[in-house]
């Protein structure tokens, strides 16, 4: 038998994205030193360039990735509107933005320094673009979610509980979904919490029991 869990409040999400715009600011604080180690504007020992500059990529890629992490639950907790795509888009792909802006200068500064040594710079160069990839990859956002779908799916549920798990990818509206069966912990909650959960689809099964469909709001494809 799977154990029940109640789901925690919903966040807060203008903390949340204050936190975010932080470490992002972190993130382009740790560029900008190491694009002073490699331009020689900070003392650092002799022959101990290549160890700081990935000291700082390290640092950028963190800061960078905590922040996109923020971002993104701040965005499930209070969508965007669709009506304005561009504000949609801009939204959700900041965290993409920002990893561009964090690494990419210091990649094209690395190319065209011509005082490291080879070494320092082809490593240095793998180590940022690698890390420019895998800041990407972890602020870009696969299940977006607008304004309208959360305002939908709370209009349709209310005061409903809804069921979810915490590796699942969408949200439930029946406890005995045959999807829960096998699942050890089952979460209950708001609509609204399931979506901060990055939950924002309710499954295709308790969809076609209850007669909801994509017009009604998102359902798992």
């Amino acid at each position: 038998m799977s154990e029940k869990k109640k789901a925690k409040p919903t966040g807060n999400s203008a903390g949340l994205r204050a936190g975010a715009i932080i470490f992002w600011v972190l993130a382009i604080a740790a560029e900008v030193v190491g694009i002073m180690f490699l331009l020689g504007k900070i003392a650092i020992p002799e022959g101990s360039l290549l160890w700081f500059l990935l000291g700082a990529i390290v640092l950028d890629l963190i800061f960078v990735i905590i922040g996109s992490q923020m971002w993104k639950k701040a965005n499930h907790i209070s969508p965007a509107s669709e009506k304005n795509k561009l504000a949609f888009w801009l939204y959700n792909n900041l965290g993409v933005i920002i990893s561009v802006i964090a690494f990419a200068p210091l990649i094209i500064l690395i190319l065209l320094n011509k005082d490291a040594d080879k070494k320092t710079k082809t490593i240095a160069t793998i180590a940022a673009v690698v890390a420019l990839a895998i800041a990407g990859v972890s602020s870009y956002d696969f299940n977006p979610v607008s304004q309208e779908d959360l305002a939908r799916a709370e209009a349709y549920f209310q005061n409903t509980t809804v069921y979810y798990t915490q590796g699942g990818k969408v949200y439930h509206s029946h406890e005995d979904c045959g999807y829960l069966k096998n699942s050890k912990e089952v979460i209950e909650g708001k609509v609204a919490q399931a979506f901060e959960a990055n939950k924002t689809r309710l499954c295709k099964t308790c969809a076609k029991k209850d007669g909801v469909t994509n017009e009604d709001l998102p359902v798992q494809e």
